[in-house]
């Protein structure tokens, strides 16, 4: 056989999926660290960082095993613990350890300060003795404890042969706390504990607020998970038993009674009702089944009794595949690195050569190694991130309390910076654009009596379009009249008699079918067509043309028959596209992405997740469902749309403000840093210029508390 002939048949690589927590990874370093290491190992295919969750995925061959994996993770530097679920999130008690860090350090500096404010007031000899000790008792257990997660962190990175931003931290702190102790033990004139404890109080402050934000982005999928029933009751062997969703099998015959969501995906066998799928389709109106028809978990049976088998359960439901959706979505935007973090590459070994350097060059200069000491001391504190640390979280914390103010929810700091970058925006109609509230628009057409009669048929009632109605004419004062033999017919409607005659309140049928939101109340032979509309939020249209003002061109996509999105079209002056399911949506947005835009996504429904994990960035209205609202970046209370333009408008002043701290942390780092490599800084005045140089930026920050106006 000739060698051009032969032909190498291969098996196809089997590969399995491995999620481990990684606790320490701290900035865009540590994700590219990570990444590139792992791809390197033999037997990894790839490896994917979720900086939101802290944790990793890894696709893998099958012959590699957990505690394999888990070597390779520490081999570059990183402690790491497979995750069994990968729906587990352990970033409460990093949070909760940053807080109790925060308080101690907090509560510390405050006490150390009043002891250093005496002795910057003349206290001598014996009395400065005494306050320096007294500083010393509570600072050397406030370091050991405080310091843990930045200790931590720099030992694991030093350990695996790398740096990162927390080694110049820990260095700085430990110096000042050492060359503080000696100074008190030989009765020096200058101690500089408040700077070491107040750097620390700094930076746990940065750290925590970023910790709690990024703790929130994970919220969404197990939300969205809750929505299908936590089990349903199952027929076997004639008896009628209560079964666990995660113990449903696929062939499983399930009842599910009108009012309860489905726990398992499966195919009518028995029944007819309506169901309400408007977290798959975004369809405002239920959608009438019978046998044959195909049920999914999370849905809402309506109207009347089904049996169901069971086709799919578990991780195999459609649910369950938005939830991957949603996260491997939000794991393509924890990619979104933020300024601090990428200028941190260069920051620590920039700040340890500089050090080092000082130390070096007075010791040749003959300032011997105490004085040298000093210098490098001052050198590492003054240098210290705190200011560059603080530039975006404290911004972002005064934007996010005026938009809050305002009825602006920012649940991850970050959304303001990525907001103000975006230049599509894509509404969901049902429940975005519109309130989500069908009300009768042609009551007027039915007399005095008849509303009477329908009013007691809507009350008998589950289905949302009977709500409605039975609210409006209840508001009107109407009282519900005498109606015989009530009965709900599933997948039909209300039917009874009134003063001998049939009437009924049923879904339309026959030449009115076409009809959108409605309904047909019928008295004897005669019958009227109850038409709804899903009216717009109050300042749709202006907050989408200030949108347009703005450069964000407005898009309508949503899961409603196009007819119904015509006039919401026309209303709005926007492209609108309908039948969209939630893949739709998503692929919507990549190609978005694929061109160049930064697209904000504002929808509601259980059909947005994805979409809304997605985007650049999301928001959702209050009313939206709990894993919309936890999927989205930010939430906004009322009915009004005008929220989404004050975010942008916000957003956008916020950048411009992080930017300016930036450049004043840089700027003070230029004029500061000669002047304590000069030897003209002492390690006090290099940490109160390092928190001078926080107040700074913190006091710029805080012109935003206007920014939502």
């Amino acid at each position: 056989m000739m060698a051009s002939d032969a032909k190498t048949i291969l098996p196809e690589r089997a590969t399995i999926h491995s999620i481990f927590a990684v606790p320490d990874m701290h900035c865009a370093g540590c994700i590219a660290k990570v990444e590139r290491g792992l791809a390197n190992v033999p037997g990894i295919v790839s490896a994917r960082v979720n900086y939101s969750a802290r944790r990793v995925t890894i696709e893998h061959d099958q012959a590699l095993s957990p505690p394999e994996l888990r070597a390779a993770i520490a081999g570059i530097g990183f402690a790491a613990e497979p995750l069994a679920d990968p729906m587990v999130d352990d970033g409460q008690a990093e949070s909760k350890t940053l807080l109790k860090a925060l308080a101690v350090a907090g509560f510390a500096s405050m006490n150390i300060m009043l002891l250093s404010v005496s002795i910057w007031s003349g206290a001598d000899g014996a009395t400065r003795d005494l306050f320096h000790w007294l500083s010393a008792l509570i600072a050397l257990p406030t370091v050991a404890y405080a310091g843990q997660p930045f200790f931590r962190s720099a030992f694991s990175a030093l350990r695996a042969g790398r740096t990162n931003m927390d080694v110049p931290i820990s260095i700085g702190v430990l110096l000042a706390t050492g060359m503080s102790l000696f100074e008190t033990i030989t009765g020096g004139r200058h101690a500089w504990f408040d700077g070491a404890v107040m750097l620390l109080t700094f930076l746990l402050a940065g750290r925590w607020l970023d910790g709690a934000m990024r703790g929130k982005a994970r919220d969404g999928v197990a939300a969205l998970l809750r929505q299908s029933a936590p089990g349903a009751y199952v027929v076997r062997a004639g008896q009628r038993k209560w079964v666990a969703a995660r113990s449903l099998t696929p062939g499983m015959m399930m009842q599910v009674a009108a009012g309860e969501r489905f726990a398992a995906d499966g195919e009518i066998r028995d029944g007819r009702s309506s169901i309400d799928l408007s977290f798959l389709t975004g369809e405002s109106q239920p959608k009438p089944v019978s046998i044959g028809d195909m049920v999914h978990a999370g849905a809402l049976n309506v109207d009347g009794p089904l049996t169901v088998i069971v086709r799919a359960c578990g991780p195999d439901t459609v649910i369950a595949d938005i939830a991957r959706m949603m996260d491997a979505a939000g794991q393509g935007k924890s990619r979104y690195v933020r300024i601090a973090d990428r200028a941190a590459r260069i920051y620590a070994p920039a700040v340890h050569l500089l050090a080092a350097l000082s130390f070096a060059g007075w010791m040749i200069a003959g300032a011997g190694i105490h004085q040298s000491l000093l210098i490098a001391t001052a050198v590492l504190l003054i240098t210290c991130p705190c200011a560059l640390g603080l530039a975006v979280p404290a911004a972002q914390v005064v934007a996010c309390g005026a938009l809050m103010r305002r009825g602006i929810l920012v649940k991850d700091g970050s959304a303001l910076e990525r907001l103000a970058e975006a230049d599509r925006a894509i509404f969901d109609k049902t429940g975005t654009l519109t309130l989500g509230r069908p009300e009768p628009i042609n009551l007027a057409s039915l007399t005095h009596e008849k509303k009477s009669i329908v009013l007691a048929l809507a009350r008998a009632s589950r289905h949302p379009l009977s709500i409605a109605l039975a609210g409006a004419l209840q508001r009107q004062g109407i009282v519900a009249a005498m109606v015989d033999d009530l009965q709900e017919v599933p997948g039909v409607g209300m039917r009874g008699s009134c003063a001998g005659h049939p009437v009924a309140l049923e879904r339309p049928s026959g030449a009115t079918a076409w009809a959108g939101l409605a309904t047909q109340f019928m008295f004897g032979s005669r019958r009227v067509l109850l038409t709804f509309a899903d009216a717009l939020r109050p300042d749709a249209v202006s907050s989408v043309a200030r949108l347009r003002v703005m450069g964000l061109e407005p898009i309508i996509a949503s899961g409603d028959r196009p007819e119904a999105l015509h006039d919401i079209a026309i209303a709005t002056d926007m492209l609108a596209t309908g039948r969209m399911t939630p893949q739709a949506k998503l692929a919507m947005i990549e190609r978005l992405k694929a061109q160049g835009h930064r697209v904000l996504m504002v929808g509601d429904g259980l059909n947005d997740g994805p979409a809304l994990a997605a985007g650049h960035v999301s928001l959702a209205p209050s009313s939206a469902s709990d894993a919309s609202q936890l999927a989205a970046d930010a939430v906004f209370l009322g009915d009004s749309l005008a929220p989404v333009a004050i975010a942008v408008r916000a957003a956008r002043r916020t950048l411009a403000v992080v930017r300016q701290n930036f450049a004043l942390a840089i700027g003070y780092n230029l004029l500061a840093v000669p002047l304590a490599i000069a030897g003209m800084v002492t390690p006090l005045v290099a940490a109160l210029a390092m928190s001078g140089s926080s107040i700074v930026v913190v006091a710029n920050a805080l012109r935003l508390r206007n920014a939502a106006k």
